[in-house]
């Protein structure tokens, strides 16, 4: 499904993605990992077009990507939940959910799927809610719902438990659960902990200086070899 070969990046004089591949196949979850400021979300904003990339090419279902407009991604399937959720505040729960159709053709853009109300029973009843008065997890799953409900083939998450309360954690790993059981999409799960990593995820891409210096499956990575790389 997603496909990355030798994406090199630039921010200034600093080179912070040196030459970075990896592979992600549909119904497959595929952790990021990698301590704080070693390139996640630098690599992430490039799938998504935020960023440029210098080298490297970016492919979607067999269809090169890697000079799409983000809005373009995203209507070819790509969905973006960042750090820090960047929900917008002042509008209602039900109006941060409905922009997250826009990439959706005529009547679809308007009527909420019931599933993500089965995946986040919570949001249901805070519909009239702003968004700046939910609580971080509560943010969160809304980022998530706003995500989903664009129907995306990919969906990529950047570091969802991130100043999470514990239940909520728990909350967003049941969903990822369901979400890779469904077999139809790709989850790109960007994340410095890996212990709720390794209970989601097929493959594993370990990050360090822009670097992949690990990669394997779920059985052919060590947790010791990948904690070497977390610990600050």
């Amino acid at each position: 499904m997603l496909n990355v070969e030798g994406i090199d990046q630039y921010y200034g004089g600093s080179h912070t993605l040196r030459g970075v591949s990896l592979g992600l196949r549909q119904g497959e979850c595929l952790a990021l990992l990698g301590r704080n400021g070693v390139g996640k979300t630098t690599l992430l904003k490039c799938l998504m077009g935020v960023l440029p990339v210098a080298r490297g090419t970016i492919t979607l279902d067999g269809e090169d990507v890697t000079r799409l407009s983000p809005h373009r991604r995203a209507a070819r399937g790509m969905a973006y939940v960042p750090q820090g959720r960047d929900i917008f505040a002042r509008l209602t729960v039900e109006e941060n959910i409905v922009m997250g159709m826009a990439t959706l053709p005529g009547r679809e853009a308007r009527r909420i799927s019931g599933e993500i109300y089965e995946l986040f029973p919570v949001l249901r009843s805070m519909l009239k809610r702003r968004g700046g008065d939910l609580s971080g997890g509560q943010q969160q799953q809304l980022a998530i719902a706003r995500a989903l409900v664009a129907k995306p083939r990919l969906i990529i998450l950047d570091e969802p438990t991130e100043g999470i309360q514990p239940s909520i954690i728990k909350d967003i790993g049941r969903v990822i659960e369901m979400l890779r059981a469904r077999g139809d999409i790709g989850i790109l799960l960007c994340e410095q902990y890996f212990d709720f990593a390794r209970e989601l995820a097929d493959q594993f891409v370990v990050l360090s200086r822009g670097e992949v210096v690990a990669r394997g499956g779920r059985d052919e990575i060590g947790g010791e070899d990948v904690r070497r790389h977390l610990s600050v």
